[in-house]
């Protein structure tokens, strides 16, 4: 969205013409996309506002996935909403404000707004700075209802923080390219954020902060951050199964004794699992079992696995391999599980053979330390026949293991 879309948006019309058509749960901008087109113009309105006004439908379907029923009412850009927080994240990070007993966060980089959404929620006061003059301006449209959140364009970089109890960082890691700026690209060399990770850690020394990274930020990045003991907390978190972010936490923000932690939101609820230090275990080592676990990516990501084996009786069968294996069935949270049927050195003509021998027609395949892309593989093997299983291959030793399951 550019600016002139969104003043088209703001004016009496536009509001009129995004709560008629947003209110119509009739219209299908997928399949009807041609025919209301041709209607509203028929209608008289302009062609650059119902561009603008069904990239905000479409734009709100993909955000109910974040922001449940917020999406709604809420404005959007195609990079924002890439970047953004899923809501019930970000009501934990907030969650994590107010139990630190801070008032007033400063939202450095709010993007779209949905911390600040989260953080006013509860009654904090907010106020949130976004470089983006378009970003900035949809932030403020979706925190109006809050009178304790204001928010404001600028560069992070050029404020005077002292004034907040507490800060949180969303550094930009998206830019948009391609024809009219609409693909986002994820930037993965810290350097290269805005504002820049070593500069964003430096401001957070010494504070009540949290910070918003990719998950597969480097430990190392981690590890070199100079906080005193108690002070930096490294939590990684998976959304049903979704592994969406690392945060940072430093001061008041980060648990005494908590030094990594992955966490796991799902309809259930919430588990966690917690590690005192940022040194990652080493996973004790045997044969595999009968049963094979694959842990969730947080566990992965964290580098939880030793603290996982431990707390659920299971052992790793291969070192450097994030799978783990016992003699009998294990239930957890943090686990989906396979009961392993055979196994074998990878071989694709051998392995082709035994999967037509027992009409396996449907494969999920699996990989874990080897060099193989699923889809061509899937092709190699010509599977045919009314059973199914899931193949992993996997490294175990030197060699490459082909393990043949089903699962649980």
């Amino acid at each position: 969205m550019d600016r002139q879309d969104f003043i088209a948006l703001m004016t009496p019309q536009g509001q009129q013409l995004l709560n008629e058509l947003a209110a119509d749960k009739t219209i299908d901008t997928k399949t009807d996309l041609v025919r209301l087109v041709s209607r509203l113009r028929q209608a008289g309105h302009d062609a650059g506002l119902v561009a603008a006004v069904l990239t905000q439908l479409k734009l709100r379907r993909r955000a109910q996935a974040k922001f449940g029923e917020f999406a709604e009412r809420m404005l959007f850009t195609e990079a924002g909403l890439e970047q953004a927080s899923r809501f019930v994240v970000a009501v934990r990070h907030a969650g994590r404000f107010r139990d630190s007993g801070v008032r007033s966060v400063a939202d450095l980089g709010c993007g779209l707004g949905a911390e600040s959404l989260a953080l006013a929620g509860i009654g904090l006061e907010v106020t949130a700075f976004e470089l983006d003059e378009v970003t900035a301006a949809c932030a403020t449209y979706n925190l109006l209802p809050f009178e304790n959140a204001r928010v404001e364009q600028a560069d992070v970089t050029t404020l005077n923080l002292d004034g907040y109890d507490a800060l949180f960082f969303d550094p930009a890691r998206r830019e948009l390219t391609g024809p009219a700026r609409a693909q986002a690209q994820r930037k993965f060399d810290p350097a290269s954020f805005s504002p820049n990770y070593d500069w964003v850690v430096e401001q957070c020394l010494g504070r009540t902060a949290g910070v918003k990274l990719g998950p597969g930020h480097p430990h190392q990045a981690i590890a070199a951050i100079n906080a005193k003991p108690d002070q930096l907390e490294a939590q990684w978190v998976s959304v049903g199964g979704d592994l969406v972010e690392l945060g940072l936490w430093f001061g008041a923000a980060a648990r005494p004794g908590v030094a990594r932690s992955a966490l796991l939101l799902g309809a259930a609820g919430l588990v966690e699992l917690n590690s005192d230090s940022l040194v990652e275990r080493v996973a004790p080592v045997a044969d595999l079992e009968r049963f094979l676990y694959e842990p969730d990516n947080s566990i992965v990501r964290s580098h939880l696995i030793a603290e996982l084996a431990d707390a659920t009786g299971t052992h790793a069968f291969a070192p450097q391999i994030a799978y783990l294996t016992s003699a009998t069935q294990v239930d957890s949270p943090w686990l989906r599980g396979f009961e392993v049927l055979d196994s074998m050195p990878f071989d694709r003509k051998k392995l082709r053979a035994y999967l037509q021998e027992r009409q396996i027609g449907v494969l999920e395949i699996k990989k874990r330390g080897a060099d193989i892309v699923p889809e061509q593989l899937r092709k190699e093997l010509a599977l045919k026949g009314k059973n199914s299983a899931t193949l992993i291959v996997t490294r175990i030793g030197d060699a490459h293991r082909a393990i043949i399951a089903r699962a649980l």
